[in-house]
């Protein structure tokens, strides 16, 4: 199982060279409060001078100390590595890259340096890790990361929330479940008030991860000790307490040894603390981080080579998205042409891989316009809207010119029937215009889900939305100009021998008889039935042409009464012999109509809506063809040759074919990755299952 740590760390190596912490490794994480002898602590497990030391805050960026026990044999197959290393420890930092540190006052120094070159001269502090590989054959296999210590007022240049900073950092380590929690806090401070165990117990309220260590112990007050402390009586730590005796400042600037600076811990221990001096002291503490993290990455180790496999499976999906990096551009561009015009047209047929769900598109949705969008709006469109029946007369009226008529001029009912069939044009046209922006839409679909490699070359996308927007610009005019003609073909001829007009002509022209047998019925005996009734002004007797064809009928006698009822009559009109200035009276004058009158308008009313209905129909179903065969089917079969033509040229090829500057860092990020996760994965995979226990 001693070789789990190791693995830990060539994992560890790994990832750093992508710079990601997607994988989250198990390592100790030491937390305390400022100058609570945490950097001391890491000392005497290397059993070296080497980190940066004095008072206030001196680490300032996190420390990602791996220590590496070399046996003999490893030493020697290093020192080969190597070119030949004099030194039985030493140390590398990832930044340094392959420079070896065999002085460790040098290695003081870079960190230092480093911690300086981001975090300022200054007090600043910055998240960015240090990362530093010790090999010795004194230290045990251990994964530790030095934090910040949590402070709570700010000094020098540290900005005023300082103490946030710290705390989300640490918080960020900490947080990570494979991570084992080293809560240092001084043995001269209330254990009640440990800020360290205090944040530990935010992310690990179970503290199955968190072991304490006490450390100054030999600097507590004279009559006390930290027995009930380091027993876990006064607060149960789990995975245990353990004391330790650090150097004091002025030890460290006399130089004295970790070594020694051990044995004088050893001594002190079992003078004041002899019935835990085998359970407390450096050496007890590095056993004890080695055994827990040990445990530990073997109780990770399964789900953290599931996450490398899923991540890795992922990252090969995002790889391939991107697409490679381009050889033959000729070919790649006729390809993405082609491939770009095929999926536009499957969009249209409804044949696209991509389904949309959310919404209808491409031809469902033009379908729709033409059934439901453009068919509704015709049917609302009313036959006789925008015409009363004043207008009616007075186009009847305006028709007979100065002498007054037997019969309803036919010019009449071919001006209105015109004026109303005119109005069908406008929806017709917007039908035009919304398969149009439909089409438009349609570009924007298969660039987002069918040809995800089109977004590797901006320019080239950008080239195929204006040649393709060009060309549905271009049959736009031809479209709407077929339309147009469609209903001016309608407004040319009024065909009143249209066979659906002729059957409810003669639908009427049956009701005439029935209407004027009514009528005589209701004469008195003495008046002749030929005749009409006395003192009647009107001319009832010339029925012929249009004007009995009007079905009377009770409910159609109430319409006529309500549509009549705000018409007022003129105070004087011609027929009383009264003068009339013929320039004050308004056009139409409300008055109310005669018998005669009411019949001739009900008769063309009643034809326009019945020819406004046969055109209507027709219109339905022409404009739908007409926008298929001028757009629709147009664009579709012309729609490639037009982006070969337009954009397949030998001069375009670099410029189209240039991909975007992100795309070709996303894509060379994803390929690190990916390979990084593979190495993982082979590195766990190294690993015997006779490891494990």
């Amino acid at each position: 199982m001693e070789a789990l740590i190791p693995v830990i760390n060539k994992l560890q190596d790994v990832f750093n060279t992508v710079g990601s912490d997607v994988i989250q490794l198990p390592q100790i994480a030491v937390v305390g409060t400022q100058s609570s002898g945490k950097s001391s602590v890491l000392e005497s497990l290397v059993g070296k001078d080497l980190l940066p030391r004095g008072t206030g805050v001196v680490t300032r960026r996190p420390l990602i100390l791996q220590l590496v026990n070399l046996s003999p044999e490893d030493r020697r197959k290093a020192a080969g590595e190597e070119n030949g290393i004099e030194s039985e420890e030493w140390g590398k930092f990832l930044h340094t890259k392959n420079k070896i540190y065999t002085d460790f006052d040098e290695i003081r120094q870079e960190i230092e340096n480093e911690t300086e070159r981001i975090s300022g001269n200054n007090k600043g502090i910055s998240a960015e890790p240090i990362h530093l590989k010790i090999f010795s054959p004194h230290v045990v296999n251990l994964t530790l990361v030095d934090l910040p210590g949590i402070t709570k007022v700010p000094v020098g240049d540290q900005p005023k929330d300082i103490e946030i900073q710290i705390r989300d950092l640490i918080l960020r380590y900490i947080s990570n479940p494979n991570s084992i929690i080293l809560a240092v806090t001084a043995a001269n401070t209330d254990m009640a008030t440990s800020e360290a165990l205090k944040v530990a117990r935010e992310v690990d309220p179970d503290g199955r991860r968190t072991l304490a260590v006490i450390t100054k112990l030999d600097l507590m007050d004279a009559g006390t000790d930290a027995m009930d402390v380091l027993m876990g009586r006064v607060i149960p730590v789990k995975l245990g307490i353990i004391g330790v005796v650090n150097r004091s400042q002025l030890d460290i600037n006399n130089k004295k040894i970790v070594a020694e600076a051990i044995r004088d811990e050893y001594a002190f221990l079992q003078k004041k603390y002899p019935s835990l001096a085998n359970r407390n002291g450096t050496k007890y503490l590095a056993r004890t981080l080695n055994r827990l993290l040990m445990h530990h990455i073997r109780d990770c180790l399964p789900e953290l080579k599931t996450r490398i496999n899923v991540l890795a499976a992922q990252y090969q999906s995002l790889l391939n998205s991107y697409g490679e990096p381009v050889e033959d551009k000729s070919a790649t561009l006729l390809q993405l042409i082609t491939k770009f015009a095929s999926e536009y047209c499957n969009t249209i047929e409804g044949t696209a891989k991509y389904i949309e769900t959310s919404e209808l598109c491409g031809g469902a949705r033009i379908c729709y316009i033409f059934h439901e969008t453009f068919g509704r709006t015709l049917e609302s469109v009313d036959p006789l809207g925008g015409l009363t029946t004043i207008d009616v007369l007075t186009a009847i009226r305006n028709a007979t010119g100065p002498r007054p008529a037997l019969f309803v001029p036919e010019i009449s009912f071919e001006l209105l029937v015109k004026r109303q069939v005119k109005r069908l044009e406008e929806p017709s046209l917007r039908c035009v215009e919304l398969v149009h922006e439909e089409m438009q839409r349609i570009i924007q679909h298969c660039s987002n889900y069918s040809t995800q490699e089109l977004l590797r070359f901006p320019k080239l996308h950008d080239a195929i939305v204006e040649v393709v927007t060009s060309l549905l610009r271009k049959r736009l005019p031809v479209t709407n100009e077929m339309v147009h003609n469609l209903v001016a073909i309608e407004l040319a001829y009024i065909n009143t021998k249209h066979p659906d007009f002729a059957d409810a002509c003669g639908l009427m022209n049956s009701n005439i008889e029935e209407q004027r047998r009514n009528r005589m019925r209701e004469l008195p005996p003495s008046v002749p039935r030929d005749k009409g009734a006395p003192g009647d002004g009107t001319q009832d007797a010339g029925t012929g042409g249009w004007r009995g064809m009007v079905k009377a009928s009770k409910s159609e006698d109430g319409a006529y009464e309500e549509k009549t009822k705000y018409m007022t009559s003129l105070p004087a009109s011609p027929q009383k012999g009264h003068a009339i200035n013929l320039l004050d009276v308004p056009v139409p004058v409300a008055r109310k109509l005669s018998a005669r009158e009411q019949r001739d308008c009900e008769v063309i009313e009643r034809l326009i809506k019945s020819y406004f209905l046969i055109v209507r129909k027709n219109i339905q179903d022409s404009v739908p063809k007409a926008v298929m065969h001028f757009l629709v089917n147009n664009v579709k079969d012309n729609l490639q040759s037009e982006l070969v033509g337009q954009l397949y040229k030998s001069l375009l090829l670099e410029d189209l074919l240039t991909e975007s500057e992100d795309m070709a860092q996303r894509r060379n990020e994803a390929a690190d990755m990916l390979k990084a996760l593979q190495r993982a994965s082979q590195v766990i995979a190294e690993i015997r299952e006779t490891h494990l226990w």
